[in-house]
């Protein structure tokens, strides 16, 4: 089998991450910040390092300004639904996944905020001129994707943050595709909130995610419950990361992110990217020379996070999804892959795309082997019409 759908979920893991895991759950798995006796502790020393690795990761001062959630769009929903109030103006692209439409859309009924959609050109490229000429004088969120999950376009966040910031205007950054591909250093970018997930870039388990919130921002709960701290009060704790962190953490699913930035930084992001890039350039290079292939996706280093997206202009994406996958045990995600704007952009939107998507794992060989068999479909194509 040849995985390529790495933007979905990274696989397989570093085996650094299965073992630190498996050692967790034998060894130290009790419920951090519950107990006072030795494992308890021990585990709630882990989560703590973890912060610190996290914080380091992303330039960030204090690691109590991250809050561990389940996934990246549970953190999304605590970005959005903890700040926003009626007839707020919030600005997003065309290029952002449901996790970012879905709650601004649910938003627009249940408190009448007001969204504009700056839409991308024929690969998503998003001017940030727009971005600029839709602010209005009751703007309070500017909130974009990183890169694209559907042709990994990297979006120009330093210019957008700067935009926001000479506007007083709040910017949130979801970092699911690419935090931990794409250097983020947040002491050098103007970014108020940021969310990432562990399980694709950073290489973790799923079930295991990220919000970061600036020192000089307060947002409110849209979860309460137990923290483990001022048990004694009957209201939710005001403070970070407790404010965000109600219930059990996934203890086991946090050692795993730990490991895997462990692994991250003894390979280098630069490395790790480049390894990509190559990989991106092989493919697309390859895949021009197929008749009947349109390519969605840049093959220039500052403009790919690590995904060619593509179609056979006379077969639907599942069909070659499922030849892929049923024939020659390739992995791939077709389909709009939940961000059905960025199609709408893309003018894909009836067909849907083949996505492959890089990790640090795949090899040139199985690039390769990918680019045979295309042609090989590509061959079948022209036999079945003649």
């Amino acid at each position: 089998m040849i995985y390529f759908d790495n933007a979905a979920t990274s696989f397989p893991k570093p085996e650094f991450v299965y073992k630190e895991m498996d050692k967790c759950l034998r060894e130290y798995c009790a419920n951090p910040g519950r107990g006072s006796h030795k494992i308890s502790l021990k585990s709630g020393e882990m989560v703590f390092e973890t912060r610190e690795k996290i914080s380091k990761f992303f330039n960030i001062s204090d690691p109590m300004r991250i809050a561990f959630t389940k996934n990246a769009t549970e953190a999304i929903n605590y970005g959005i639904r903890g700040l926003l109030e009626e007839n707020d103006h919030i600005i997003t692209t065309s290029m952002e996944h449901n996790s970012v439409i879905r709650p601004l859309k649910h938003m627009e009924n249940e408190k009448n905020i007001d969204v504009s959609i700056i839409k991308g050109n024929n690969y998503g490229v998003i001017d940030e001129k727009e971005i600029e000429k839709a602010i209005k004088k009751n703007t309070k969120l500017i909130v974009t994707t990183l890169s694209s999950n559907v042709n990994g376009i990297i979006l120009p966040i330093k210019e957008i943050g700067k935009i926001a910031k000479d506007n007083g205007i709040i910017y949130l950054l979801d970092a699911s595709q690419g935090a931990g591909t794409i250097d983020i250093n947040l002491k050098e970018l103007y970014i108020d909130i940021m969310v990432f997930p562990g399980h694709k870039c950073l290489f973790g388990p799923q079930g295991v995610g990220g919000l970061y919130i600036k020192d000089t921002l307060e947002l409110n709960s849209i979860i309460q419950g137990g923290t483990g701290t001022d048990s004694q009060k009957l209201f939710q704790p005001e403070y970070m990361p407790e404010l965000f962190e109600s219930g059990t953490l996934n203890t086991p699913g946090i050692a795993g992110l730990n490991a895997g930035i462990s692994y991250i930084n003894l390979i280098g992001k630069e490395k790790i990217r480049k390894h990509k890039y190559n990989l991106v350039k092989n493919l697309i290079d390859g895949m021009k020379e197929i008749d009947g292939i349109k390519i969605y996706s840049k093959d220039d280093y500052d403009n790919n996070s690590g995904i060619v997206a593509f179609e056979f202009e006379d077969i639907e994406s599942r069909e070659i999804g499922y030849v892929l996958n049923d024939i020659y045990e390739i992995c791939v995600r077709t389909g709009l892959h939940c961000a059905p704007l960025a199609h709408e952009t893309l003018r894909t939107l009836d067909k849907g795309l083949v996505r492959v998507s890089f990790s640090y794992f795949n090899t040139v060989n199985e690039v390769s082997k990918l680019l045979d068999i295309l042609n090989d479909i590509r061959k079948s194509l022209c036999l079945r019409k003649s």
